[in-house]
Order: structure tokens, then C-alpha cells, then sequence
């Protein structure tokens, strides 16, 4: 691995395949070093009984502004742009609709008191109603949105993604991971399995040591995620260091998904939509037969999740199990089958799922990269076009004062 680049990608997530596109489009060579076995990162499709199922990102987020739509209709990839699942009304599923409607509410009422808390504390915690009914729920919505609790959440950075959404969430029937793994370049050379374990800075650019030896190459875009950036596992140059303090007050939350497939016949409506248990802080949503398949999918953040990543993936089936008998009644629990559970927090290439700043630090956002959507996978792709426009610049500038 001697071969001298343009650039070298570290990270092949949805940033570092967004990088190796815009070099594309640059003209530069590129290889991408991606320390597991597969391409796509936090976006990963699974094909578990005949079914897509996104282990990972699953929903065009914003997507009327989100660069993955272009994408994936330029590759042939459908995107169904109907209303999603939890934006609807399912009559038939046996929850109360007055708590219901009063945990919204609460949750409402939350986000307006989190305005306040911004220009103070900024824990989001403190905008929570003392003793209030429904912060529970609060909570576990908190923990879909960063996978984190309330006391470790910037206010200013929770009230900057909400407020930087379109509200319209799309679908990729194929598969969110399945469009980013196949959107890597064919100009981009590409060695997986091959983390990064050092970066040096050379005369005439970098050169990044991996078990497979050193590769050397003008200049390098780092797309690992906080959690790696902040660790030890890659050894960076020195002065990089505010990269490492800006990526540890940007830490992982916890999402986690279990999947069961329905065996028989049930009273389960297709492209439904549940929500667990309102009153546990642990509970999760539930998508019910998505696409029509005979399968739910329980999607589990902050506390609920580190049932997954504390106890492994058969508490977590117990605890969906248990949430949807609630919901359905005694009869269901024969029907289900469980198929997957994801494990992220335990995955040393990722460490996590969303990023999310802890009270007072959003700003570091802006010392890591001032992405334009952060804890999405466009977000992620923006930042890596943006960074790849950065280092041909540089490549420029310093190709003018040689000259």
C-alpha cells in the first residue's frame, strides 16, 4: 500500500462516501480506508428473511433538501415520499388516546420551556416539569431524538436540529444502507477491513499506517465518528487535540433496534405505527409491518436502548415483547419470532448511534466541522462534500505558493 493519492478517506459512512463523490466530480484520486468488512456505516441494510431491513438510518429526513434523494433517483432507487407511519392515525391499536394526546402535550410543552433553558443552563433537563406525569415519556422521545437522557442534552443543540427539520421523512423501500453502499464511486479505490491506526503528517502531505502498512497521499479527510475521533484509537498528529476535546463533548447516545418476524396470522395493520408503554422511559416505537412485510420493528433510545447494550439482545426482545402484548393482547406473543437486534454502543468502529452535545458545548459543533444537518445521514453526506471542497482548495493554494 505505497500507491500515492490525492486523498485518503478515512471512514466509509455516509460522510466518507459523500467525500469520494465530491473528489469524484474533482477529478482527484481517492482511496477510502473503512476499518470494518462493509461499506455504509451507521446506514446498513440487512437482508433477514427476504426483507430490507435498516439495521441503522432508516428515514429520509428533510427529505425535500436531503442530498441522498438526488442520489438515490439518479441511481434508480425508489423513494416513496408518503406520509410516515407515527404521522398517522391507527385506530386499532389499543392505547389511550386521551394520555396519549396529555404526553404529547407535555412533550410540547417541553420543547417551548426548552427556549428558556437555552439562554441558561442549557441542560435540557431543567425545562422537565418537576414531578410532572409525563416526563417519562419525555424522556424516552429525548432518547429517539439524541439517545441520551435530559441532563446530558444541550438544550441549544436539541432546539437546533428541530428547528433545522422540514418535517418531510421519506422512505427507501431498498434500503437507506443499501443506497449509501452503492454510492461510493467506481473511481475511488477502496480497502476494507483496514482501519486506520495512525496519521502522520509528511513534506509533502500525510501518511496513514494501517496493519496493512502506510499509505501516503497529499492530504486526508477524517470521517470516523466522535466516539472514534475521541478515543485512542487512532493515533493524530500533534495539535489536533482540540479535534479530540470538540468530539468528546459531541458523544454517541444510544439507539438500538430488535426486529421479530410475525409467524402467523395477527391482528397487526400494515405501515402501522405503536408507541409502547407512556408512562416507562424505557419504551420504545413500534413499526408494524412495514412495506407490508410480515415484520415490527422496535426502535429503542437512551434508556431503552441500554437494555440492549447493558444485558444483550434477549431482555431487549423480552421488554418489545411485553410492550406489545400490552398493546395487542396475550395472543400476539406466540406470533412473534425474533430476527435481529442491532448492537451499535458495542460496535469499536462506531461506538453509538446520533451525536449530541452536552449542555454548554453545541458551539463545538463549528470546532469540528460546522456540518449543515448533524446526527443525519445527509448531514453527514454534506459535511464530507464540504471537506472534500476544503481540500482541493488547500491542494490549490499550496500547488500556487510551489509555483
Amino acid at each position: 500500500m505505497a500507491t500515492q493519492f490525492d486523498v485518503i478517506i478515512i471512514g466509509g459512512g455516509a460522510a466518507g462516501i459523500g467525500a469520494a463523490r465530491r473528489l469524484a466530480v474533482h477529478g482527484a484520486s481517492a482511496l477510502l480506508l473503512e476499518a470494518s468488512s462493509r461499506l455504509g456505516g451507521r446506514a446498513y441494510t440487512q437482508n433477514l428473511g427476504g426483507y430490507q431491513l435498516d439495521l441503522g438510518c432508516e428515514w429520509l429526513h428533510s427529505g425535500d433538501r436531503n442530498a441522498w434523494v438526488g442520489i438515490a433517483e439518479a441511481s434508480g432507487f425508489p423513494v416513496d415520499r408518503s406520509d410516515p407511519p407515527w404521522s398517522k392515525a391507527h385506530p386499532s391499536i389499543a392505547e389511550d388516546k386521551d394520555d396519549q394526546e396529555a404526553a404529547w402535550r407535555a412533550y410540547g410543552a417541553w420543547e417551548k420551556r426548552l427556549r428558556a433553558v437555552a439562554r441558561g443552563s442549557d441542560r435540557a433537563s431543567d425545562a422537565l416539569e418537576p414531578g410532572g406525569e409525563w416526563n417519562a415519556y419525555v424522556r424516552a422521545i429525548a432518547g429517539f431524538m439524541s439517545g441520551m437522557a435530559p441532563e446530558v442534552i444541550s438544550a441549544t443543540d436539541y432546539l437546533a436540529y428541530d428547528d433545522a427539520s422540514t418535517g418531510k421523512n421519506w422512505n427507501l423501500p431498498l434500503g437507506y444502507g443499501t443506497l449509501v453502499a452503492a454510492s461510493l464511486p467506481p473511481s475511488t479505490a477502496l480497502r476494507l477491513a483496514t482501519p486506520a491506526e495512525r496519521i502522520d503528517l509528511t513534506a509533502d502531505g500525510v501518511a496513514v499506517t494501517t496493519r496493512a502498512g502506510t499509505v501516503r497521499a497529499k492530504a486526508a479527510v477524517l470521517t470516523v465518528s466522535t466516539a472514534v475521533l475521541a478515543g485512542d484509537a487512532i493515533c493524530l498528529p500533534p495539535g489536533t487535540e482540540p479535534w479530540r476535546e470538540a468530539a468528546a463533548a459531541l458523544p454517541l447516545g444510544r439507539n438500538e433496534k430488535v426486529f421479530f418476524e410475525i409467524g402467523r396470522d395477527a391482528a397487526f395493520e400494515p405501515g402501522s405505527h405503536a408507541y409502547g408503554n407512556l408512562r416507562d422511559a424505557r419504551s420504545a416505537a413500534y413499526s408494524i409491518r412495514p412495506n407490508g412485510w410480515p415484520v415490527i420493528e422496535a426502535f429503542l433510545g437512551g434508556d431503552g436502548a441500554r437494555i440492549l447494550e447493558v444485558e444483550g439482545p434477549a431482555p431487549g426482545f423480552a421488554h418489545a415483547t411485553t410492550e406489545l402484548v400490552a398493546l395487542f393482547g396475550s395472543d400476539v406473543a406466540s406470533a412473534l419470532r425474533p430476527l435481529a437486534a442491532t448492537s451499535w454502543s458495542r460496535m469499536a468502529s462506531i461506538g453509538g448511534a446520533y451525536s449530541c452535545a452536552l449542555p454548554g458545548q453545541s458551539q463545538t459543533r463549528a470546532r469540528l466541522a460546522r456540518p449543515f444537518d448533524f446526527t443525519t445521514a445527509h448531514g453527514a453526506h454534506d459535511s464530507g462534500h464540504r471537506g472534500a471542497d476544503e481540500i482541493m482548495a488547500a491542494l490549490r493554494h499550496r500547488q500556487g505558493k510551489a509555483a
